[in-house]
């Protein structure tokens, strides 16, 4: 039972994170700031996960894992709290960070105390139900909180997903014991994976990946407004965003294991890239009333591309090194945020200099970069392959 409040947590995690794209043109309008500047809550929370998660994760090392759950998520709840009572940009952007640091303590510690619930046979469906949370969060909690935060105004939003980190926190106190054993890597076993040259490649495909779809993904209302999309409509496109993702994400596992990491992973990267472009072209050569089909046509073939591409290269950092593939993985979903950093960076640079249309082909470039990388380190294995610890 402990297990479902660590994956309840994730949810609310995944809901958060996510959602500022779907209440950016209310955000932006209730403070009185431009899109590109809304979009920086997206890079503020993306860098202080992606930066703050190993620090965290190091300097709680020592405590016990039912109070590192308990502190991140009351801090988690804090901070959405501060957000419902922002009135300023700095005060909103402050109350992101804050949340982005529960966010990067909880999830990894969540992961950890899954597997020490687990018995041994059933420690895989356990890390699974955990990250199954985010994959839900796109599905539901994203549209549902656009539904919430256009209906009611977009500080409903940051209370729905306070009371879910409360629910979670009272589950965790309740269902999770003191006492787990912890297997925290220390900041030098990090170091170490990370230099090396197969989980570098792979730590530079995912951040391409990642900010190929952010530079998109952040602003994603921006151009749906432009085809006349009303807030139901938005919160339609991220259904739609969110289904395709979840079948993607299944899709991605199951020809991983048939076909090989590697070449699923390509396959996915190619397509994606493929219909970021082709949204930036609809978006401009055709009209409104066609646009709108083809874009959520193309919004459904970029998300089962873009996520069949996650669990496969998930399985390709596994393949390096089975020993160490926890913290290659770790350093993974790190570089996973801070792509989404700089890709929120990267669409708001896109906005300003050249407009909502153009974010397409500027994602999908990243996209195409971040498939050549993949390609590469393809080329090198086959060329000269790494020791695999058996």
């Amino acid at each position: 039972m402990g297990v479902f409040w660590l994956a309840l947590a994730a949810f609310a995690i995944g809901t958060e994170a996510f959602v500022i794209a779907g209440l950016l043109p209310v955000i932006s309008e209730d403070l009185q700031i431009s899109a590109a500047a809304t979009g920086q809550f997206v890079t503020a929370y993306a860098l202080a996960y992606a930066l703050g998660s190993p620090i965290l994760a190091v300097a709680f090392n020592n405590f016990d894992r039912r109070h590192v759950l308990t502190l991140a998520l009351s801090g988690f709840i804090a901070a959405n709290l501060l957000a419902i009572a922002s009135t300023s940009f700095p005060l909103l952007l402050a109350s992101r960070v804050l949340m982005a640091m529960g966010a990067a303590l909880c999830t990894p510690t969540a992961l950890g105390v899954a597997v020490a619930l687990a018995s041994p046979e059933r420690r895989g469906r356990a890390v699974a139900l955990v990250t199954s949370g985010i994959t839900v969060a796109t599905v539901i909690g994203v549209p549902l909180g656009t539904m919430v935060g256009n209906q009611f105004g977009w500080r409903a939003t940051f209370v729905m997903v306070a009371a879910l980190g409360a629910v979670a926190l009272a589950g965790v106190l309740y269902g999770v014991p003191r006492g787990l054993p912890n297997s925290t890597a220390t900041l030098g076993e990090r170091l170490a994976v990370a230099r090396h040259p197969g989980v570098l490649y792979a730590l530079a495909t995912t951040v391409l990946w990642a900010i190929g779809g952010f530079t998109v993904f952040t602003y994603l209302a921006i151009p749906l407004q432009g085809l006349g999309f009303n807030a139901a409509d938005i919160s339609l496109a991220l259904l739609i965003f969110g289904s395709a993702a979840a079948i993607g994400n299944m899709l991605g596992g199951t020809l991983a294991d048939r076909f090989g990491p590697l070449p699923t992973a390509a396959v996915g990267l190619a397509g994606m890239a493929t219909a970021l472009v082709l949204l930036s072209l609809a978006l401009k050569s055709t009209t409104p009333d066609h646009t709108r089909y083809v874009v959520l046509l193309l919004v459904f073939g970029w998300a089962i591309a873009g996520w069949a591409f996650y669990p496969a290269q998930i399985a390709s950092i596994v393949r390096i090194d089975p020993r160490t593939s926890v913290i290659a993985l770790s350093l993974n979903a790190s570089t996973m945020y801070l792509g989404f950093a700089l890709g929120g960076a990267a669409g708001g640079i896109v906005l300003s200099i050249l407009g909502p249309t153009d974010l397409g082909w500027v994602g999908g470039s990243s996209v195409a970069a971040s498939l050549a990388v993949l390609l590469f380190r393809g080329r090198q294995e086959r060329l000269k392959p790494y020791k695999i610890a058996g």
